[in-house]
């Protein structure tokens, strides 16, 4: 069955805004197509390790050349590979942490993003293997000013990265759906949660034709 692949990086739960708008997208999108399936994987919860020396050998290494060791170092990446290849869609719900992505996000990447596997490499360019139809990014921001110019907009590492990330696996339809100011009034902030989630729709209004 074909799915939508859910990455959930914040490990406040049931209080996660970003989660909260990722139910929204995720919602919007089995309306559109129903025979969509879903695989959510709770970056904040699954243990991800941070790769090791022996998977990084284990990455470089000619198949026939592989040990027991190293199919062992890499099976996780084989597995999260085979799960996002397999997606038509990805959704990544995520805050900024200190300018960046959460470390939980970036140890997923670090088993995705693979020679021969999610990337080639033929000694001039990089090719981008991932098949998926798009994705989505869901992110949120604690502070104001991030986004339209801001005074914080120069130290949003988080979109631009992700976008790029994304493109050079050879995922170039990326949208995004953003929410700021996470720490700040309530009131303010359910507003705002209202306005992001109204703009979901907007996302795929070619898909809605």
């Amino acid at each position: 069955m074909t799915y939508i692949l859910r990455l959930d990086a914040s490990p406040r739960g049931i209080n996660s805004l970003s989660r909260r708008l990722a139910d929204t997208v995720q919602e919007h999108l089995l309306r559109l197509d129903p025979t969509l399936g879903m695989r959510i994987r709770d970056l904040s919860c699954a243990e991800i390790p941070h790769i090791s020396n022996d998977t990084i050998t284990g990455f470089y290494t000619e198949p026939h050349a592989m040990t027991d060791k190293l199919h062992a170092a890499t099976a996780l990446s084989d597995e999260l590979i085979t799960e996002l290849n397999s997606a038509n869609t990805l959704i990544i719900s995520a805050p900024i942490y200190n300018f960046g992505v959460p470390s939980s996000l970036k140890a997923w990447v670090d088993h995705v993003v693979r020679i021969n596997e999610t990337f080639a490499f033929d000694g001039d360019s990089f090719t981008g293997l991932v098949p998926l139809e798009r994705a989505v990014l869901v992110l949120s921001y604690g502070a104001n000013g991030y986004t339209n110019g801001g005074d914080l907009a120069t130290m949003d590492f988080l979109e631009p990265y992700l976008i790029s990330l994304l493109g050079f696996l050879g995922i170039d339809d990326v949208r995004t759906i953003k929410i700021e100011g996470t720490t700040g009034d309530p009131i303010l902030l359910n507003d705002a949660m209202l306005q992001a989630s109204n703009l979901v729709s907007q996302l795929f209004i070619e898909e809605s034709k």
